[in-house]
């Protein structure tokens, strides 16, 4: 066992210790990080800023691809880190707290679908990459890796859209591969493959555009009112 747990990473070692969160701690971490996510940045940043709300602007997400077009560079790095933050930090305190592998699976989860589909502005939301990057980074920061193929794939056809689709299911695939070799939790698998999931079906449109030649380009900027 000593042996396995050596070979099997941080996240498999870690699941092997006794939770110290107990239910009631766990549906709080969970609810937590929905409403964490839920924070809409873009949607904050732009009105302080402008008075612009994303929504009503260019793709009408709240992610910092939108608020590079909408609202400039400053404004979208400022989006693009608190966006992943809000990913992040449910994740780092729900492994400081030693919490069930599931639960911390579940608290990256919620906090994807609390920026997704977020109550404060009417369940609308962004769609999940930068979010969905720190959830991933807090549970296997070696997923660092799927960064190089989208900044590639990004300078190669200036289409975010493709590069993190093609990133968030690198990921899960990478999760699920080292799940099965035993190098992490199969519940971080889940969790990976649930996230890249919820970022393809956040992209539907950008999918039907691509196929139809209509994506808007990396660079492209759009005027708001």
């Amino acid at each position: 066992m000593a042996s396995l747990e050596h070979r099997s990473g941080s996240a498999s070692a870690a699941a092997t210790k006794t939770p110290n969160v107990d239910p009631i701690g766990s549906a709080l971490l969970i609810v937590g990080a929905y409403a964490i996510g839920a924070v809409p940045w873009g949607v904050v940043l732009g009105r302080v800023s402008t008075g612009t709300d994303l929504r009503h602007h260019g793709s009408h997400s709240t992610g910092a691809t939108n608020a590079y077009r909408v609202l400039g560079k400053r404004a979208a790095i400022a989006v693009l880190v608190l966006d992943f933050l809000k990913g992040l930090v449910p994740v780092v305190l729900a492994r400081w707290l030693n919490a069930n592998w599931w639960v911390v699976g579940a608290v990256a989860v919620a906090a994807v679908a609390g920026h997704c589909w977020s109550p404060y502005i009417g369940f609308s939301g962004g769609k999940g990459v930068a979010t969905g990057g720190g959830a991933l980074f807090g549970m296997m920061p070696w997923l660092v890796v799927v960064v190089l193929p989208l900044v590639i794939i990004v300078l190669v056809t200036r289409f975010v859209s493709l590069g993190s689709l093609i990133s968030a299911v690198a990921a899960a695939l990478l999760a699920v591969a080292a799940s099965v070799f035993g190098f992490e939790a199969p519940a971080a698998a889940v969790a990976a493959s649930l996230i890249a999931a919820i970022v393809v079906f956040r992209h539907q449109d950008n999918i039907r555009r691509l196929r139809s030649g209509t994506e808007n380009r990396f660079g492209q900027r759009s005027t708001a009112a």
